[in-house]
């Protein structure tokens, strides 16, 4: 997909930040993006974040592991924040010790917070649009799922919050929450799982970037709350 040329005018473009950027769903909505606005492509670092930075014409990268302190980028507008950025851990409530139930709400749910609230001056400047990347799991939990299901489900609940507190100051506040996507993650799911894996069976990374697209360009006096994406076929 290549990148849309920068308004003749010469006006800046807007600006995004994608999480989670070097893989997955966060490739490819940053890559969608680009096509638009300026990105800024955010990673832990490494040259899959430096590729995918160099390609997309605009767009810088902002190195930083997102399980304990840091510091956001220092913007005086964004227009978009895409928290893409995860962790899929799952296991039986059982089998699942204290240090995974932390480290993954640390970086599901806190660190959502935390990077929305160091980053809403300048969402409120450029009355923005949040995107939280969240999972069928958020709607439903199953057996094993508990941690990672549990997580999601907190960032629903985020998410709802933050929609209602920020409808005065024109951010827009929207919660994805794609089905089974072939990614890195769920391959090394469906592998502990021990199916086959059949990606007719899985949503595109694509297919999830265009539905974030169509809430990123909607008319501003409204908004996509809850977006559900799902896979049209089912495993037999």
């Amino acid at each position: 997909m290549t990148a849309a040329a920068a308004p003749a005018d010469g006006a800046a473009r807007p600006r995004a930040l994608v999480t989670g950027a070097s893989r997955g769903i966060g490739r490819a909505v940053a890559r969608d993006l680009a096509r638009t606005h300026d990105v800024i492509v955010h990673g832990r670092g490494g040259a899959a974040l430096d590729a995918l930075a160099a390609e997309l014409p605009g767009a810088t990268v902002w190195a930083a592991g997102l399980d304990g302190d840091f510091a956001a980028p220092d913007l005086p507008r964004l227009d978009v924040l895409v928290h893409s950025a995860g962790l899929g851990d799952d296991g039986t409530i059982a089998g699942t010790g204290r240090d995974v139930w932390r480290r993954v709400l640390e970086v599901n749910v806190v660190a959502v917070a935390e990077l929305t609230r160091q980053l809403l001056p300048a969402l409120r400047a450029a009355e923005g649009t949040v995107i939280a990347v969240n999972s069928g799991s958020g709607m439903t939990a199953y057996a094993g799922d508990g941690p990672y299901a549990a997580s999601k489900f907190a960032l629903r609940a985020l998410t709802d919050a933050l929609r209602e507190e920020e409808r005065p100051h024109g951010v827009r506040v929207v919660s994805v929450h794609p089905g089974r996507t072939d990614t890195d993650m769920q391959r090394e799911r469906v592998a502990r799982e021990g199916h086959d894996y059949d990606t007719g069976l899985y949503l595109a990374a694509d297919d999830v970037a265009a539905a974030i697209r169509t809430a990123v360009d909607l008319p501003h006096g409204s908004v996509m709350e809850q977006v559900s994406v799902r896979p049209l076929r089912r495993r037999a």
